[in-house]
């Protein structure tokens, strides 16, 4: 029975609200200001509401088994073997449930990943593991290099493991690891053959898979956006089924052979929207294709463009709310990058977080007991309707131009990706998209994270492509702030003291502190340290304690009203002190031509380009 606040005896002493009566009193605060300043839009220009109506005529949409978890994987990614097995030992010992496999190369290695696929690599690695206890494995096999999925085979018959038992996933994906690349050594008809008996002689062999890999990383790695990502994942999976179905392999069992995998990000809501997005997006392609829809295996990985490198703690934060997000929203297995991964190869602490932000959630937060738990919620519904109707068009648009393989020969797919990239990096560089720990509250003092002693593995080139494009370059979002942050710390190892600035408030503690703080937070993002102060009145001591600091620049830091009785003063001093530049906190208002003459050459304040700033901060320094 459903029960609604109507029934609820405590609701039914207060008189039932409405949307309408929610209205007024929104109305009434925003005092003639029109209600769209409350509505929000995605990259995709999805709409977002304020609140909701509750859905109806609406029910779960099939994933997960009834309070069934999601399966925990681990990557197995260390360059050693030996190294890589006791890792992988230690995880399943500890709460993994699966192990991924990333091998050097790969669309996901970010830059590690086993050192090869040879036999005595993968024997290596799974020594010790008993592959038929119930764990999941996922191999990436790397296009263009050894055949990580049948020497895996081998290495299953070798071992007398009947292969219908297994929980084993393939994960061949030509169409991402092209993407990526920007290149194919072939055009895309010659790849169809060859793969398709790759997988009818595995089948032949007696593994169940799945086989083929629809992976939507590579556009959410490149900046793009949930649609992009939902759309090119289709699209990507549709290539698989016709290439199955081409190589002689049953539609029904073509499609069984195809899994899916989508990026985990911080947006809570967007995430749960976008993986129930991808089964209905599905399950219309199956209708389309004369099939009854079954439902689909979806694997999920937190995303690698939020990671940070600075105040890398943070990014743990970030991993939860993705995992959250991710099985709230229906993923089968779950992928957590661990949280050092942008420094370098992850410790087994690192590791250990890793798995336990699932544990946790799991077994403490029990969020796989209820199946889809957003069905009936007004707000994910829409956001899952629009998504979807937005994705099935960009897909429809895809398939116009001859399916994947051509939209990414023509650019189709990457100039759209390219464009919301731009808009995103122009976002982060205006700190509307906030990065906490690198370009918001940033700590100059944090402690060095550990990462293991591992390079990066290098691997020798392949042969010369004969089909070149644009690429889905992966990025992190945080780059360009940890680039500055890096030229801090060269100027630090240097000359023994970070870049610096004085902050020039004035007035009493009520006048500045809020303008200071933000000054404060402004500067550092960039590594350029702030010194604080008291306030000022006189302009002479102003000055006094600004050549005291040693700071190279200055930011007058105050309130409007003290601002117009003092800050042309006190940058006048400032100047005659030998400040090379002086910022002022906030927007100058009708005051811009009285304080630029008296020798403020900056305002920073929020929604400014931040970046260009603290990159022209920089410039200034040098020059000096």
């Amino acid at each position: 029975m459903t029960t609604t606040t109507d029934d609820l005896p405590l609701a039914a002493d207060f008189p039932p609200a409405t949307y309408d009566d929610w209205r007024k009193l929104v109305d009434g605060v925003l005092k003639g200001a029109p209600f769209e300043k409350l509505v929000g839009k995605t990259y995709d220009g999805v709409r977002i509401d304020p609140i909701y109506r509750r859905a109806t005529n609406t029910g779960p949409i099939a994933g997960r088994a009834a309070a069934a978890p999601w399966q925990i994987l681990q990557r197995v990614d260390h360059p050693d073997a030996a190294a890589a097995n006791a890792q992988a030992l230690h995880d399943l010992e500890n709460g993994a449930t699966g192990l991924e496999f990333e091998f050097a190369g790969g669309p996901g290695a970010r830059g590690f990943g086993l050192a090869d696929a040879s036999k005595a690599t993968l024997a290596r690695v799974c020594d010790g593991i008993h592959l038929d206890a119930g764990i999941m494995i996922a191999l990436n096999p790397v296009l263009g290099r050894e055949n990580a999925g049948e020497t895996f085979a081998d290495l299953v018959e070798a071992r007398k493991v009947d292969p219908a038992k297994l929980d084993l996933h393939f994960n061949y994906q030509a169409l991402s690891t092209v993407a990526v690349r920007g290149a194919a050594a072939a055009a895309w008809a010659e790849y169809q053959k060859p793969f398709g008996q790759v997988v009818s002689g595995l089948i032949k062999r007696g593994f169940k898979g799945p086989f083929a890999l629809a992976d939507g990383r590579p556009v959410h790695d490149a900046g793009g956006s949930e649609v992009q990502e939902l759309a090119f994942t289709l699209a990507v999976a549709l290539a698989y089924l016709r290439m199955l179905e081409a190589g002689g392999i049953d539609l029904d069992a073509a499609r069984a052979a195809i899994s899916f995998r989508l990026s985990a990000d911080a947006d809570q809501f967007l995430t749960m929207a976008k993986f129930r997005a991808l089964r209905l997006l599905w399950a219309r392609v199956e209708q389309a294709c004369g099939l009854v829809p079954k439902p689909i295996f979806v694997n999920a990985q937190t995303a690698w463009r939020m990671l940070t490198q600075r105040d890398a703690n943070v990014n743990l934060l970030r991993a939860t709310m993705a995992t959250f997000a991710a099985g709230l929203g229906g993923a089968n297995a779950m992928t957590v990058l661990p949280h050092t991964l942008a420094l370098g190869l992850p410790d087994d602490f690192a590791r250990r977080v890793a798995r336990n932000t699932q544990l946790v959630l799991l077994e403490e937060s029990n969020l796989a007991k209820v199946s889809d738990p957003a069905a009936g919620s007004g707000g994910i519904e829409t956001l899952t309707s629009q998504l979807s109707e937005a994705a099935w068009a960009l897909f429809q648009e895809i398939e116009k131009a001859g399916g994947v393989f051509a939209a990414l020969e023509q650019g189709l797919l990457q100039s759209k990706v390219a464009a919301t990239r731009a808009l995103r990096e122009t976002n982060v560089a205006k700190r509307r998209d906030v990065l906490t720990g690198a370009s918001e509250f940033p700590n100059l003092h944090e402690a060095e994270i550990a990462v293991l002693d591992v390079k990066p593995v290098a691997l020798s080139p392949l042969p010369e492509p004969k089909i070149k494009f644009d690429a889905l370059a992966p990025m992190r979002l945080a780059e360009p702030f940890e680039a500055l942050r890096d030229r801090s710390d060269a100027a630090l190892k240097a000359h023994g003291a970070r870049p610096r600035i004085f902050l020039a408030n004035l007035g009493t503690p009520a006048d500045f502190t809020a303008r200071a703080t933000f000054a404060k937070s402004f500067f550092e993002t960039g590594g350029i340290e702030a010194i604080d102060s008291e306030g000022f009145a006189d302009p002479a001591a102003l000055a006094s304690a600004f050549k005291a600091s040693g700071a190279a620049m200055a930011c007058v830091c105050s309130s409007d009203k003290v601002y117009a009785g003092s800050a042309a003063d006190a940058a006048r001093a400032l100047q005659a002190a030998g400040a090379r530049h002086i910022y002022l906190a906030g927007r100058p208002g009708n005051q811009e031509a009285v304080l630029r003459a008296a020798g403020i050459g900056e305002f920073v304040f929020a929604g400014g380009d931040a970046l260009a700033t603290l990159r022209d901060a920089y410039r200034r320094m040098e020059r000096a």
